[in-house]
């Protein structure tokens, strides 16, 4: 993977933008990645912030991908929205950063939030979302329990980025099986 090497930037999201676009800028104008049971999660460290980018199918979040229709399937967006929105609940950062939840920002048209991306095709609803978390120490963060695979039971594999001042790492993450499933799996963020 081409290295990029990135000057001081003060902003999380701007470190964000800057790193995911880059090397993957001709791939995602390409084609659209939609794959059931995979979600991608990009996560940047940077200054006192934390942020994590997710692009996931809306089946693994709903176990569908359009709006919903009946009271349960309401009721089941209606939940996972809710599951979303409490983010530290779904990402236990290391407490040596002493992070705690800011804004998040979610992103579905067949769900009607924020504003999704027009290429979207139509059949094949996503759920985007962004995580900010504010820290007195982001940099001592060495890892982020991940919650999704218990919380969203269509999620199978996170493929994750991690930028931080330690670099840029990739890393896969499995669905465990039996009742490790339901325990957090630990995505390192460092080498």
């Amino acid at each position: 993977m081409k290295q990029i090497r990135l000057r001081r930037i003060s902003s999380g999201l701007a470190l964000a933008a800057a790193l995911f676009a880059a090397p993957f800028l001709s791939a995602q104008a390409q084609q659209h990645a939609h794959v059931h049971g995979q979600l991608k999660l990009d996560v940047a460290i940077d200054g006192p912030t934390v942020v994590i980018d997710m692009e996931s199918p809306l089946d693994n979040i709903v176990g569908f991908e359009r709006a919903p229709k009946t009271a349960a399937e309401k009721k089941t967006a209606e939940d996972a929205i809710a599951q979303l929105r409490a983010a530290d609940k779904l990402f236990a950062i290391d407490p040596a950063a002493n992070c705690k939840l800011g804004p998040v920002e979610l992103r579905s048209s067949a769900l009607g939030l924020g504003n999704p991306d027009p290429s979207e095709p139509a059949g094949h609803a996503d759920l985007d979302a962004t995580f900010s978390f504010n820290c007195t120490n982001a940099a001592a963060a060495k890892f982020i329990d991940v919650n999704l695979f218990s919380a969203f039971k269509g999620t199978r594999q996170i493929d994750s980025q991690i930028a931080s001042a330690q670099g840029q790492f990739k890393r896969q993450l499995k669905r465990p099986a039996g009742a490790q499933a339901a325990q957090p799996v630990r995505l390192n963020l460092g080498k």
